[in-house]
């Protein structure tokens, strides 16, 4: 699995802390971690929590991510901008026991935390304990057991009508304030980690097109 990285501008100098949260359980399960930024430097390209979520779904969509982790201020921001798109399915967590039950009943693909409402003594070992739970066990399983199969039906059907109330993500990208996108994929690690993941060969020529402009 290839876990993908976005903090927006607000708390971007938490990046390294969360960072190293997420990369004891990633490397426990042998998963790819990939850190998009912001890594709070100064003078880096900058990403707001709405250009959090349409990276997300540059990442995901491409596949050249499985899952994002994210977040803002409260995380609800980020959370609405995620799934405002296509192919976008982020849930909320603020500790161990929300990020779980999304993962078990929600079965998404991204996952907003708050990293500064609440974010005091202990919020190191809170996020690691995040981490844990959210890949616990294999997505989708469900929660209570009992509940399995209505729930990834749900969750299916979810998925099903967000099919048909968005636009692709390729119409989107060329639809949009253009140097809006080009911002939001100006992070100083975005040609070497997207090119060398992405499976979307017209989000990928597309993106280039923009990125020489």
């Amino acid at each position: 699995m290839k876990v993908a990285l976005i903090n927006e501008n607000s708390q971007a100098s938490k990046n390294s802390i969360i960072y190293d949260a997420l990369k004891e359980t990633t490397t426990k399960h042998g998963y790819e971690l990939y850190n998009y930024g912001m890594y709070g430097k100064e003078g880096e390209s900058q990403l707001t929590y709405v250009q959090n979520g349409l990276l997300a779904a540059i990442l995901l969509n491409s596949k050249a991510a499985d899952f994002v982790v994210t977040g803002c201020g409260t995380g609800v921001g980020a959370m609405l901008a995620l799934n405002s798109f296509p192919g976008v399915v982020c849930g909320f967590a603020s500790e161990p026991t929300d990020a779980y039950l999304f993962s078990q009943i929600n079965g998404g693909n991204a996952l907003s935390i708050p990293y500064a409402k609440g974010f005091g003594w202990g919020a190191e070992l809170n996020l690691k304990l995040i981490f844990e739970r959210l890949f616990a066990e294999t997505s989708g399983g469900g929660y209570p057991k009992e509940r399995a199969i209505p729930e990834q039906r749900n969750a299916r059907i979810l998925n099903e009508l967000k099919e048909i109330t968005h636009t692709d993500l390729l119409t989107i990208l060329k639809t949009i304030d253009q140097e809006f996108l080009k911002e939001t994929i100006s992070g100083e690690k975005f040609q070497e980690y997207f090119f060398a993941n992405c499976q979307d060969k017209a989000i990928a020529d597309y993106l280039k097109t923009i990125l020489e402009k």
